[in-house]
């Protein structure tokens, strides 16, 4: 189901417009920094127009430079799911939503306790997503601490190609991590050109280091995954009062630059690769200097990072559903419900951290991604709006009912009744008290960990055969097991 956007949008067109001018000033007169293993990619930006310093490691933007390269990126980015079904088409106010993030910590299943995240969390994580509807993409969502750092990046894709059909993004250690992974799905997907028709995997570079620096890893990455045209997150992700001005205007201003540079570097690499603009704008909490995930104005700021993608014409991909809570409570349902809502009404493209986040992204839970599912379906409800046709409109059973009389057995009602409101995936309760007591009074929690664990426990749908999967057991160091 195509879901469109654009009801929401936090800034009118002249103020799209300032923080734009704002933003190529900022490139004009204050530029980024660079380090010096970056040099190569100075000097390509230099032979394109950038002024580059080389005594200060700067470099500064000439306005036409960053509108031409903005103008070669692709309005439209196909993101592929193994089957057709889970394809995403990234352009215009297109919504889809998904999960993100590198939790480090994941709330038990079975005992609701924080635990270091496993191998066998995300597989099942992915197990779980690809079970529930309204998550359109599966980004990895927690990092496998049960395993050598140098292991993650084959490891992480295996996991998640294994357990869903759905689009994988996900970030990677260095080039040769991302070479490593273009190696596994060019074999899944039975070669390179078969890949580059459908790329069911991208990935993410957190290109900028936040206030206008560029990180010399995620660069190189960027770049290595432009050359070969595999999608691309550009994700700068400043916090307001700390890595960006305070006021949110001043963090939109800064992070329009970041992106445009990003972009800059990534067209010039290969004039037409598929990028995302990756703007997360977020909030530090001044009293302990920790991170805001839930704040309102994370939300109202990623709403507008789509109104400033479409200004240059590239989709985007930003979050939502962050919360500061530490469980599925009712301060993670409404922090979530509030963002989500609102990056979608706005079009945001491709939302990640929507379903699964808690304890601003530091911990993910089973159950969370249960309700975030219910979350998001609401959202999409939303986005299509109220149909007011013939049939719609109802004039013939009203006057077939007519005054004093009843709608429940009329034919246009049971014509409608699974279609007319949303009903989502079962972890809302709307029974009566007496039988909600009788089934044992369960709250939101306890009924989405039971939809957790007969959605795990479900068989196991096959996306890799077993002939594809001895020959990367053989190709590369698969840590999760055959059974796992």
């Amino acid at each position: 189901m195509r879901f469109t956007g654009g009801q929401y949008q936090p800034l009118t067109s002249e103020q799209v417009r300032r923080i734009h001018e704002a933003s190529l000033s900022i490139l004009e007169d204050v530029g980024c920094a660079f380090e010096e293993q970056l040099r190569e990619t100075a000097e390509m930006l230099g032979g394109a127009g950038a002024r580059v310093d080389s005594d200060r490691r700067r470099i500064t933007f000439p306005r036409d430079l960053v509108s031409e390269q903005a103008q070669r990126a692709p309005d439209q980015v196909l993101l592929c799911g193994r089957e057709a079904e889970h394809d995403l088409k990234l352009s215009g106010d297109r919504v889809h939503m998904g999960t993100g993030g590198a939790a480090i910590k994941i709330l038990d299943l079975q005992s609701g306790e924080a635990r270091p995240s496993t191998l066998r969390d995300l597989y099942l994580l992915g197990r779980l997503v690809d079970r529930l509807e309204n998550i359109h993409f599966f980004l990895r969502p927690c990092l496998p601490l049960d395993i050598p750092e140098h292991n993650y990046d084959e490891n992480i894709f295996y996991a998640c190609f294994r357990a869903t059909g759905k689009h994988v993004m996900g970030g990677v250690n260095d080039t040769e991590g991302f070479n490593q992974v273009l190696r596994m799905a060019r074999l899944l997907a039975g070669g390179e050109q078969q890949l580059a028709a459908r790329p069911f995997f991208s990935v993410i570079t957190s290109f900028m280091i936040s206030p206008l620096k560029l990180s010399t890893v995620p660069v190189r990455i960027m770049q290595e995954a432009c050359r070969h045209s595999v999608p691309v997150a550009l994700s700068s992700a400043p916090a307001a009062g700390s890595t960006s001005p305070i006021t949110m205007a001043g963090t939109l201003a800064q992070l329009h630059a970041e992106e445009l540079i990003g972009i800059a570097i990534a067209q010039l690499t290969n004039p037409g690769a598929p990028v995302l603009y990756g703007g997360i704008p977020g909030a530090a909490n001044l009293r302990t200097m920790g991170y805001m995930g839930g704040a309102v104005e994370c939300a109202m700021m990623n709403a507008a990072i789509h109104q400033l993608a479409r200004h240059v014409g590239v989709p985007n991909y930003n979050s939502s559903g962050l919360t500061d809570s530490k469980v599925p409570d009712a301060q993670a349902a409404w922090e979530k419900a509030v963002s989500s809502a609102l990056t979608a009404m706005a079009g945001s493209n491709y939302v990640h951290h929507a379903a699964g986040m808690l304890e601003s992204m530091l911990a993910v839970s089973y159950e969370q991604f249960v309700i975030d599912d219910e979350i998001l379906g609401m959202c999409y409800r939303i986005l299509e709006g109220i149909d007011v046709d013939v049939d719609q409109l109802a004039l013939g059973p009203i006057a077939e009912v007519g005054p004093g009389g009843t709608y429940m057995m009329c034919e246009h009602t049971l014509q409608h009744m699974h279609s007319a409101f949303f009903e989502g995936n079962g972890v809302s309760d709307r029974s009566i008290r007496d039988v909600w007591q009788k089934e044992g009074q369960e709250d939101a929690r306890q009924r989405a960990r039971k939809i957790a664990r007969s959605l795990i426990e479900g068989n196991e749908k096959v996306y890799i055969t077993p002939e594809d999967d001895q020959l990367l057991r053989k190709s590369f160091h698969i840590l999760l097991g055959e059974d796992p």
